[in-house]
């Protein structure tokens, strides 16, 4: 059994909107970042990852209720807070709550019904999008971001509706984030190459150096984009390049982490922080996104300016 469908002409169905007070408003503590979503000239269409990872306390096991205040505070802390807040200097954001399948879903031998989990969760945020389109958008530029689960839908929603469709030529990036992603994954999105492109795509998955996951088959072959270089090559980035990181309490650490691409990984070394010398992390799977907050937050704003130049994204579309 699912929960109830959402009903996104409801602010209520939203995680974030422009136009009423969340998370994605917060700016990182020791930080002179503002939230200027009211002046953006574009809008990001965020998906967040899995927050569903407990055991369900109602009688919904694969799905989410989003009707759960509970779930919805802990999605608002986590990862509104700590991911879709990067985009509000140069974006509107938007980000629907939606009935995310279990954590379980993407293990399960009973795949049948991870994968039925799986149909619900994209079938709200595929409804949600629509509904942004029809109410919100008002032919403004778009960026997809996405996190873990939120970049599996993201995947699909980018083939749904922009891979060879008309709508492209409003994509102004798609950062699809923490999930394990083949370069060859779209028709005619290709891989960024360069930080100011445009009508292009992202992705890295982050782990300690010298660290090989037990699951790398899922990773081998996937795209890594360096998010302090903006490309895929293997050169090594100081965290001299990084601009500026979110660590624990949303507070802001410039110069966190470096970052290098191997064979599909983002390696970083360990961040040095007290009492670091006792973390023993070798997935950084949470921290995807907080370790280049700044980085992403700078590239998205380029990105932008440089559509807003070319007024379109310009690409053969069938």
């Amino acid at each position: 059994m699912s929960p109830p469908s959402p009903d996104y002409s409801k602010s209520a169905s939203w995680a974030s909107l422009p136009t009423k007070r969340d998370a994605a408003d917060s700016t990182p503590k020791d930080s002179n970042l503002k939230n200027t979503q009211s002046s953006a000239q574009a809008d990001v269409f965020f998906i967040y990852p899995t927050v569903f990872v407990g055991k369900p306390t109602n009688r919904f096991q694969w799905n989410a209720d989003v009707n759960d205040s509970i779930l919805n505070y802990r999605i608002q802390i986590t990862t509104i807070l700590n991911q879709a807040s990067i985009f509000n200097e140069a974006c509107r954001i938007y980000s629907p709550y939606y009935r995310q399948a279990h954590l379980y879903a993407f293990y399960t031998r009973h795949t049948e019904d991870g994968d039925s989990a799986l149909n619900v969760a994209y079938k709200d945020v595929k409804s949600a999008f629509d509904y942004y389109l029809k109410n919100f958008n008002h032919d403004r530029p778009i960026i997809i971001a996405s996190h873990s689960q939120g970049s599996y839908h993201a995947e699909r929603l980018l083939r749904d509706y922009f891979d060879g469709k008309e709508l492209y030529r409003k994509l102004v990036v798609a950062y699809l984030i923490g999930r394990p992603i083949k370069p060859d994954a779209f028709t005619h999105i290709l891989p960024t190459k360069k930080p100011e492109e445009i009508g292009v795509w992202i992705s890295w998955n982050t782990f300690g150096r010298n660290f090989i996951p037990y699951d790398y088959i899922r990773f081998k072959g996937a795209l890594c984009i360096n998010p302090l270089l903006w490309n895929s090559s293997e050169a090594f980035a100081a965290k001299d390049l990084n601009k500026g990181s979110v660590a624990l309490k949303f507070t802001f650490k410039p110069h966190f982490v470096d970052a290098q691409n191997h064979l599909g990984l983002l390696w970083i070394s360990r961040p040095q922080l007290r009492g670091s010398l006792w973390v023993r992390n070798r997935s950084w799977h949470r921290a995807d996104m907080n370790f280049f907050y700044m980085n992403i937050r700078e590239n998205v704003a380029l990105r932008i300016k440089t559509y807003l130049e070319k007024g379109k994204v310009v690409a053969a579309v069938p």
